[in-house]
């Protein structure tokens, strides 16, 4: 692994990330519109206008774009789960050598068609947390700032994936929480009750799996859930099944997790 300093950042808002969510549009998904997006949000609390080039042609290719919500809440059939595990497990990923990158490869299906699911990845040190503000993916910032861990919608199999180089990964990263979480859960109510078939699964470079976990259990006092984690121990990287969700939204995680978020 190498090391590649922190980008700095400005901290995040949670106005910026409730921006985000409610920006999101299927294809929406890259660097130029979250910049865009992000550029959008700090006009907007500066009180002065914005503009972009273009204007009308890009309101016509948004408005033309199916949201991502609607395409979240389509039925997908679980994928084949091969190696699963229970929750509460703990196994080894590399026992026939060191890995050089995995997928990480979420899913599930929703019973009531307001849930849009979203997955997030936070990039933590020893300390449980994270190591710098800019150190989580999800759809509104899709890459760490060392280039190890790539967020990315799947059309295939799956619903959102989180790639992870290995080879790029910041040392002082020693575990990568996956979470899903409901967007505006807390302002209309929705819980962890209303989904199922949630699963994780994770892939070798050759879309070999390596482990996969179904959740078995939806809480509705849960509207963010932490499905699994990937962590250090001894120099091998491991899987945790963790099932476990606390009540808190996208910004509540991030302060969980040491995100500046003010």
């Amino acid at each position: 692994m190498i090391s590649v300093p922190m980008k700095s950042s400005a901290p995040l808002t949670k106005q910026t990330i409730l921006t985000i969510n409610q920006k999101k549009v299927r294809g929406a998904n890259n660097t130029r519109n979250i910049l865009s997006i992000n550029n959008e949000s700090k006009s907007n609390s500066s009180g002065m206008p914005t503009t972009h080039a273009n204007n009308t042609e890009n309101n016509s290719a948004t408005l033309a774009t199916p949201s991502m919500s609607a395409s979240m809440s389509v039925f997908k059939n679980v994928p084949q789960l091969i190696n699963s595990i229970q929750k509460g497990q703990k196994v080894p990923l590399e026992n026939n050598g060191k890995l050089s990158s995995i997928k990480a490869c979420l899913g599930w299906n929703v019973t009531n068609a307001n849930c849009d699911v979203d997955v997030s990845a936070f990039l933590l040190s020893s300390t449980g947390k994270v190591i710098g503000d800019s150190w989580f993916v999800f759809y509104g910032q899709e890459s760490s700032p060392d280039g190890s861990t790539i967020f990315s919608i799947d059309e295939g199999n799956d619903r959102e994936i989180v790639s992870v180089d290995f080879t790029k990964l910041n040392p002082s990263v020693a575990k990568i929480v996956f979470v899903l979480t409901i967007n505006e859960a807390l302002e209309k109510h929705l819980n962890f009750s209303m989904l199922k078939d949630a699963y994780i699964r994770i892939m070798d470079a050759s879309d070999r799996e390596l482990v996969s976990f179904k959740m078995d259990e939806y809480y509705a006092n849960v509207t963010s859930m932490m499905i699994g984690e990937l962590y250090q121990h001894n120099g091998i990287w491991k899987f945790n099944a963790i099932g476990n969700g606390v009540a808190k939204d996208l910004a509540g995680l991030c302060e969980l997790y040491g995100v500046q978020v003010v």
